[in-house]
């Protein structure tokens, strides 16, 4: 018998949240918005590699409107308003729920869930930029998820229209080459307004990011004796590939948004001080993307 796919309500129909949404939609999947405000449905255009242009539709619902029991929720939000939204979800979720964490960093969700609420964790190198209601997909590259021992049900068929989708049972090495790579390209970019490419170019620059990637592999040795270290090379052949791009950090900044700095670097720290590590570079770093 064939598996219905599960409706989804997602928080944060940003960028990568409207990515997530579409692929989900073309698999059968239902995705309704939990937002506060206008009910109107949020119509989106999405900008494909390819040139195709993509209309989506999504439903809306306040907080207050949503079902007594969420059996599927997608977390897509930038993680600073994380806590924020989460908390009028709190009573609807239970050790059922289905919660996948499409954010960068880690750490977000910590507290927030109720436990033995496991969240499934994504993984992505897709890259997609604009704002409400234009999307634009600047690469479809591979997405993992993962987090628990087997995929749910509905993985297989969504991997047929969600392109070089995979499954890790263990995520963790993915979330963290991609947390070193973010811990160094995101904030240099958005301390210094430069595009991605500028790493390499520029000596302090690099010098600062070789500090940067040394403190965080000491930690995630500490945290994973297993882990490999050396992440400089990845970091930097990171930042050669995205030579013009505009991180995420540098353009929350450039629009006086809040930036993810504390579920990226910041969780570096965190685990610094509970291991009794000193990582000066990046916690001078989040010291100085925390100031607005």
């Amino acid at each position: 018998m064939p598996h219905t796919p599960p409706h989804w309500f997602l928080l944060g129909a940003g960028n990568m949240g409207t990515l997530a949404a579409w692929y989900l939609t073309r698999a059968g999947h239902h995705v309704t918005v939990v937002r506060s405000g206008s009910l109107s449905p949020l119509e989106k255009t999405l900008w494909l590699p390819d040139g195709r242009q993509q209309a989506l539709s999504l439903p809306v619902l306040t907080p207050s409107a949503l079902p007594d029991r969420i059996g599927h929720l997608l977390v897509a939000i930038k993680t600073p308003y994380t806590r924020q939204a989460m908390a009028p979800l709190m009573q609807r979720l239970d050790t059922q729920t289905q919660v996948l964490r499409f954010q960068n960093g880690l750490g977000a969700l910590d507290g927030l869930l109720p436990p033995g609420c496991n969240p499934l964790e994504a993984v992505t190198t897709s890259a997609v930029k604009g704002q409400h209601p234009d999307h634009t997909v600047v690469a479809e590259n591979a997405t993992w998820l993962g987090g628990s021992n087997a995929p749910p049900a509905w993985f297989a068929a969504l991997t047929e229209h969600w392109p070089d989708l995979h499954w890790e049972d263990d995520i963790r090495p993915r979330q963290w080459h991609k947390l070193v790579a973010n811990a160094v390209i995101n904030p240099l970019t958005a301390l210094y307004d430069v595009p991605n490419g500028r790493i390499n170019d520029d000596p302090a620059l690099r010098e600062q990011a070789t500090q940067l990637c040394e403190e965080a592999d000491q930690v995630l040795q500490q945290l994973d004796p297993a882990w490999p270290g050396h992440s400089l090379d990845n970091v930097l052949s990171v930042a050669r590939a995205t030579a013009g791009n505009t991180s995420s950090m540098r353009a929350d900044r450039q629009r006086g948004a809040q930036t993810e700095i504390d579920a990226i670097n910041g969780w570096l720290v965190t685990q610094a001080d509970r291991l009794g590590l000193a990582i000066p570079a990046n916690r001078k770093i989040v010291t100085a993307l925390a100031v607005r």
